[in-house]
Protein backbone atom coordinates (compact mmCIF):
# COMPACT_ATOMS: atom_id res chain seq x y z
CA UNK A 1 0.00 0.00 0.00
CA UNK A 2 2.79 2.49 0.89
CA UNK A 3 4.93 2.08 -2.39
CA UNK A 4 1.33 2.82 -4.34
CA UNK A 5 0.76 6.44 -2.21
CA UNK A 6 4.39 7.00 -2.82
CA UNK A 7 3.74 6.49 -6.64
CA UNK A 8 0.92 8.73 -6.32
CA UNK A 9 2.23 11.29 -4.55
CA UNK A 10 5.08 11.54 -7.00
CA UNK A 11 2.46 11.37 -10.17
CA UNK A 12 0.83 14.29 -8.16
CA UNK A 13 3.89 16.09 -7.78
CA UNK A 14 5.07 15.97 -11.47
CA UNK A 15 1.80 17.39 -12.37
CA UNK A 16 2.18 20.40 -9.95
CA UNK A 17 5.83 21.33 -11.86
CA UNK A 18 3.80 20.88 -15.34
CA UNK A 19 1.92 23.62 -13.97
CA UNK A 20 4.21 25.43 -12.58
CA UNK A 21 6.09 25.55 -15.66
CA UNK A 22 3.33 26.53 -17.78
CA UNK A 23 2.67 29.51 -15.53
CA UNK A 24 6.67 30.56 -15.73
CA UNK A 25 6.08 30.26 -19.33
CA UNK A 26 3.19 32.70 -19.18
CA UNK A 27 5.18 35.12 -17.54
CA UNK A 28 8.07 34.80 -20.47
CA UNK A 29 5.72 34.99 -23.02
CA UNK A 30 4.33 38.51 -21.50
CA UNK A 31 8.01 39.75 -21.00
CA UNK A 32 9.02 38.48 -24.20
CA UNK A 33 5.82 40.54 -26.07
CA UNK A 34 6.51 43.50 -23.74
CA UNK A 35 10.01 43.22 -25.49
CA UNK A 36 9.11 42.45 -29.10
CA UNK A 37 6.92 45.82 -28.82
CA UNK A 38 9.53 48.40 -27.70
CA UNK A 39 11.82 46.60 -30.74
CA UNK A 40 14.11 44.49 -28.19
CA UNK A 41 14.84 40.80 -28.72
CA UNK A 42 11.69 38.20 -27.92
CA UNK A 43 14.00 35.26 -26.89
CA UNK A 44 16.70 37.19 -24.87
CA UNK A 45 13.57 38.73 -23.01
CA UNK A 46 11.97 35.52 -22.08
CA UNK A 47 15.07 33.45 -21.65
CA UNK A 48 15.73 36.42 -18.36
CA UNK A 49 12.11 35.68 -17.10
CA UNK A 50 12.96 31.79 -16.86
CA UNK A 51 15.07 30.15 -14.11
CA UNK A 52 18.23 28.41 -16.04
CA UNK A 53 16.94 25.29 -15.81
CA UNK A 54 14.39 26.05 -18.24
CA UNK A 55 16.24 27.52 -20.83
CA UNK A 56 17.30 24.32 -22.21
CA UNK A 57 14.63 22.96 -25.20
CA UNK A 58 12.49 27.08 -24.90
CA UNK A 59 11.35 27.75 -28.33
CA UNK A 60 10.13 31.61 -29.36
CA UNK A 61 7.97 32.20 -31.50
CA UNK A 62 7.01 35.80 -33.45
CA UNK A 63 3.14 35.30 -34.19
CA UNK A 64 1.99 36.21 -37.48
CA UNK A 65 -0.88 37.85 -36.02
CA UNK A 66 1.31 39.86 -33.49
CA UNK A 67 2.93 39.09 -30.51
CA UNK A 68 4.93 35.74 -29.00
CA UNK A 69 4.72 32.31 -28.17
CA UNK A 70 7.11 30.86 -25.72
CA UNK A 71 7.62 26.93 -25.14
CA UNK A 72 9.07 25.43 -22.19
CA UNK A 73 10.35 21.46 -21.82
CA UNK A 74 8.61 20.02 -18.67
CA UNK A 75 11.67 19.13 -16.07
CA UNK A 76 11.64 15.66 -14.36
CA UNK A 77 10.91 15.60 -11.13
CA UNK A 78 13.16 13.44 -9.89
CA UNK A 79 16.11 14.25 -12.18
CA UNK A 80 18.05 17.24 -14.22
CA UNK A 81 16.67 15.86 -17.15
CA UNK A 82 13.21 17.38 -19.12
CA UNK A 83 10.37 15.13 -20.09
CA UNK A 84 9.52 15.01 -23.76
CA UNK A 85 6.75 17.32 -23.22
CA UNK A 86 6.76 21.31 -23.57
CA UNK A 87 4.05 23.60 -22.73
CA UNK A 88 3.26 26.92 -23.97
CA UNK A 89 1.91 30.41 -23.98
CA UNK A 90 1.54 33.22 -25.90
CA UNK A 91 1.01 36.96 -25.44
CA UNK A 92 1.06 40.10 -27.45
CA UNK A 93 1.38 43.77 -26.26
CA UNK A 94 -0.87 45.86 -27.99
CA UNK A 95 -0.89 49.82 -28.60
CA UNK A 96 -3.36 51.32 -26.67
CA UNK A 97 -5.73 53.72 -29.15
Amino acid sequence: MLPLALLAALAGWQLVLAGHTLWLSAQAARVAARAEAVGASPARAARTALPRSLEEGLTVTRLRQGGVRVGVRVPLLLSRRQLPVSVSAASSFGSAG
